[in-house]
């Protein structure tokens, strides 16, 4: 089990929510198909602002980021205003690395004022306890996964991708992005049952130790809730690609929704 790197503690106002979501995944599979996804995303994003006092972004925001020193993408203008606008207006933005945008910096944290979470969160809303995470390499099993994950986020390895000219580099990883994505796509959204999610089967090992109300991850694109036990509920954010759902706190709980999107 990993360590939890980062706790937060919100009082959240009478009146006010706090939204989790995750997997916009912002670039894939072209510009034309994300830019459609990102008007959508930014619908949401301005009716959200009225009633927001907290965000958290679970990952996979983009599907790929790279913080380069000196230069910064010329594309998701639009998302990264929406973002500054509602960071500006005083609603806290939490963004956990995912398994395609691990790579970030300061560069959010400084232009648009979001804490950066690079692993899980314990996370308390009000009286209720949280386990967030995005979920990429947590539970048992995935050991190719887990030794190239400990590559990517080596400082080495960054530091060496550095020297890529961003017109190489980003094509570059997006080219093993869409690979990636390729290879594992049978799995990716399917639910494979209660007995045979990692994420799950890790929920109930935390949930021998400690206990929380929620565990809230993104990384595996199905939209799920399900009770771990009378008292604490697993929920998987789904995605912005095929589901176009998020989970809303109302000040007592979490519920799993969808965001209507016409054609």
């Amino acid at each position: 089990m990993p360590m939890i790197k980062t706790k937060i503690e919100l009082n959240v106002p009478a009146g006010k929510k706090v939204y989790f979501t995750s997997d916009w995944h912002l670039g894939y599979p072209n510009y034309s198909e994300s830019f459609k996804r990102e008007q959508i995303i930014l619908k949401w994003l301005k009716e959200i602002e009225k009633d927001a006092y907290a965000l958290f972004l679970l990952g996979d925001i983009f599907d790929f980021w790279y913080d380069y020193k000196y230069a910064a993408s010329q594309n998701f203008v639009r998302i990264l205003g929406q973002l500054a606008s509602i960071a500006d207006s005083g609603i806290k933005i939490f963004y956990f690395f995912g398994n395609h945008d691990m790579w970030h910096e300061h560069y959010l944290e400084k232009e648009i004022g979001m804490q950066m979470v690079t692993d899980d969160a314990e996370v308390k809303l009000n009286d209720l306890a949280i386990y967030a995470a995005h979920g990429d390499g947590l539970g048992a099993g995935d050991k190719t996964y887990k030794l190239l994950k400990k590559l990517f986020r080596n400082p080495l390895a960054r530091w060496a991708f550095r020297w890529l000219h961003p017109d190489l580099g980003i094509p570059l990883a997006g080219f093993f992005s869409h690979t990636s994505r390729n290879h594992s796509a049978e799995n990716i959204s399917e639910f494979l049952g209660a007995d045979k999610e990692r994420l799950i089967l890790y929920s109930q090992e935390i949930l021998k130790t400690k206990h929380f109300d929620y565990f809230i991850f993104g990384h595996r694109h199905h939209m799920v809730t399900h009770a771990l036990n009378p008292s604490s509920t697993y929920i998987n954010l789904g995605d912005w690609v095929k589901w176009y759902s998020y989970a809303e706190f109302d000040g007592e709980q979490i519920q799993l929704k969808k965001y209507p999107v016409t054609d």
